[in-house]
């Protein structure tokens, strides 16, 4: 399908509308995978139909953006494009309310400040205590802000000197045929600074961490796998990804 996609971009100046279809049909299953996996960090009243729909909105524009010449492959710039979309639906619909973000905040800083002042991964006491809270409303206040890690790739482009986004997502994806040793340098500096950021975590949360972005696991399976409840699977992931923020921003501005 690729490959019709190609020869039709270069010999074309439109997708015909049965190659279009047969593009969207067969990344249906894709745009469901994505928005199921958005989906357990958000709260229940968000329409998931509409979320499908928007992806297959990103896909559409995917379809007509894309450009061979970048040499990527077009599923991992659809599935960008895919992604971008839902999360500026999501944004636009102003799902998060600011006192969530900035209960989030207060969260990443306080497990920055603990830990730095401790020398050490901070446990649940500890940051609770810090905010003042008992464990209760410390794992309530968890529930509220696991939603907030969502980020939109499209936010890393560059701007203009009239304050417009400029480039598209593919000027961002790698370019299988290019040698650029700064470039090159950088992601694996940042690869090597994330797997030690992620090393450093409690042994549960690395795991969840692991079955969730690297063996594709939902929360509710982690949750049979590890003998715990979905809830606190969320809270897990919640609490990991605020010490992972908090500690990949030391590091940054070291």
């Amino acid at each position: 399908m690729e490959n019709l996609l190609r020869e039709a971009k270069e010999k074309h100046s439109e997708i015909p509308p049965n190659l279009r279809e047969q593009i969207v049909l067969e990344h249906t299953p894709l745009i469901r995978y994505i928005v199921n996996r958005i989906a357990v960090r958000l709260p229940s009243h968000i329409d998931l139909d509409d979320l499908h729909n928007t992806g297959v909105i990103g896909l559409m524009d995917a379809i007509e953006k894309y450009d061979p010449d970048k040499n990527c492959k077009f599923k991992t710039y659809a599935e960008f494009r895919i992604k971008g979309a839902i999360l500026d639906q999501l944004r636009s619909l102003d799902w998060v309310p600011r006192s969530v973000r900035q209960k989030s905040r207060k969260l990443e800083r306080a497990y920055g400040e603990v830990e730095q002042r401790l020398g050490r991964q901070a446990n649940e006491d500890e940051i609770a205590d810090s905010l003042g809270l008992q464990m209760d409303k410390f794992h309530e206040l968890l529930n509220q802000v696991r939603g907030i890690s969502l980020v939109n790739l499209e936010e890393i482009r560059g701007t203009n000197q009239d304050g417009d986004r400029t480039g598209t997502f593919a000027d961002i994806v790698e370019d299988v045929n290019s040698e650029n040793p700064f470039a090159t340098f950088k992601v694996t500096e940042t690869k090597h600074v994330i797997a030690e950021t992620i090393a450093t975590l409690p042994d549960k949360e690395r795991l969840v961490i692991s079955l969730y972005y690297y063996e594709d696991l939902n929360m509710k399976d982690i949750g049979k796998i590890l003998g715990i409840t979905e809830s606190r699977v969320c809270q897990i992931h919640t609490k990991s990804v605020l010490r992972l923020r908090a500690k990949l921003k030391v590091l940054m501005e070291g």
